[in-house]
């Protein structure tokens, strides 16, 4: 019997995947663990590998965008047909373009310019465009005054006369700065592989006429092209809807840490022979943030529509370097756990992010975050909000500093927290009066302590 390959479900909030690239071709032999594809989501890309062995019969092209649990493919036995009538729902168009009826050719892509170069196109015909991966300028318009509407963009799909891309392939070459039209295809859909030979140099037809943006860089000459896709895609975007959708300011507040220092230096003596994690700088900042937004709940909160909801849990999301990115893991109900129960997850969760074994689960949901560059000697930086958040808060380097007791020149250990918050929800005294309860929990770090 026929052993269905569906799109996994990686995280509760995940609504859609995208197969990125089938790692099998038809035939194939599969075992269990076998890579069968390269699925991608808004957050990570990720080899999804055969639960069952048999012989593999793909159903949906690379670039195929699909929601959880929908069909990729099957798993045969020997002999075994994939089941009759059997196709998942929202294949692209170039996946029956071979089989479709015959239609008419559509007309000249020059046909579908109009005054000034301008196209005119409904806003029904660019969703369908967008939906099967058609380049709409060089669809022919039907429609009143030469206007493209869905059924001319239908039309040329089936007919195969508009390159059918996929979206993270156009997405690619739009960041590399590639023409989508220049890129070589063997089988009539561009596939992100396509546009990656493109940009090393391997398949790509010199486009008729350069950009205006491919005129400016051509001036310059390039020694490697780091397509924004994947990861830095998403960050891209991210930061981009974070900067444009919010009124984001920063405070700097430098706090003394020699009471922390001192703390932990009793702790390594005491704890490090008992084989017990011993809490970093960064563990007991992020357990007085906890802390703290316990007492101005308002940095835990997200804007719904025209309302601010304070949100009933505090979960912590912690800022982790992976190469070629970021990734901001979460820490569940951080303000419960005891400091050492938050540097053994916080070494965990980090220690996932970089060997690439993070699941989706543990991405999402942060209420609040935190970012250090302080090992990189970062002194003070402008962290940006998730979005979702409205509070950030940013760890800059711990050096040495001084201060006057009396006649009295005393040497002391600082370091300086950047505070970004939504000025939309948080004006600037509440967010002043939360990092001087973060100065008073780390000038007391006993209270950070269990049974504290």
């Amino acid at each position: 019997m026929a052993i269905e390959v569906t799109l996994p479900k990686l995280g509760l909030t995940m609504e859609e995947g995208t197969l990125e690239e089938w790692l099998v071709n038809d035939g194939d032999v599969i075992e269990v663990g076998t890579p069968l594809l390269r699925l991608a989501t808004d957050k990570i890309d990720v080899d999804v590998e055969a639960e069952a062995e048999g012989i593999i019969a793909r159903a949906v092209p690379n670039g195929t965008t699909l929601p959880p649990g929908a069909v990729l493919g099957w798993l045969l036995a020997p002999g075994e047909s994939a089941p009759s009538g059997a196709a998942p729902a929202a294949a692209p168009a170039a996946a029956t373009a071979e089989t479709a009826a015959p239609v008419a050719a559509a007309a000249p892509a020059a046909a579908v310019l109009h005054e000034g170069g301008r196209q005119f196109i409904s806003p029904n015909a660019r969703r369908v465009a967008d939906e099967l991966g058609v380049d709409v300028a060089q669809v022919a318009g039907t429609g009143p005054n030469g206007r493209v509407v869905s059924e001319d963009v239908e039309a040329a799909a089936a007919a195969g006369t508009a390159k059918i891309t996929s979206p993270l392939a156009r997405r690619d070459a739009a960041a590399a700065g590639i023409d989508i039209n220049a890129v070589q295809t063997d089988s009539g859909f561009v596939t992100r592989k396509d546009v990656r030979d493109a940009i090393s140099g391997q398949v790509v037809t010199p486009p008729a006429a350069a950009s205006p943006a491919g005129a400016v860089a051509s001036m310059q000459e390039t020694a490697s092209i780091i397509p924004m896709k994947g990861m830095r895609g998403t960050i891209a975007a991210r930061m981009v809807q974070s900067l444009t959708e919010m009124a984001q300011l920063t405070h700097g507040f430098e706090v003394t840490m020699d009471a922390v220092v001192d703390l932990r230096g009793t702790l390594k003596a005491q704890y490090r022979d008992l084989g017990l994690q011993v809490p970093s700088l960064n563990d007991f900042i992020v357990r007085a943030a906890s802390l703290a937004l316990r007492k101005h709940p308002i940095l835990n909160s997200t804007i719904v529509g025209k309302e601010i909801h304070l949100l009933s849990h505090i979960h912590m999301g912690m800022a982790v370097a992976v190469p070629g990115g970021l990734m901001v893991p979460v820490i569940r109900d951080a303000d419960t756990l005891s400091i050492f129960e938050l540097a053994r997850i916080t070494r965990e969760l980090a220690e996932d992010c970089r060997a690439g074994s993070i699941s989706l689960d543990a991405l999402e949901g942060g209420t609040f975050a935190v970012t250090s560059l302080g090992t990189y000697g970062v002194d003070m930086f402008t962290p940006v909000i998730n979005p979702g958040n409205v509070g950030i808060l940013g760890v800059g380097r711990l050096r040495e500093s001084g201060k006057w007791e009396g006649e009295r020149f005393v040497k002391t250990q600082v370091l300086t927290l950047s505070l970004t918050f939504d000025h939309r929800v948080v004006d600037g005294a509440p967010a002043a009066e939360f990092l001087q309860t973060m100065n008073e929990l780390l000038a007391r770090p006993l209270v950070l302590l269990p049974g504290a």
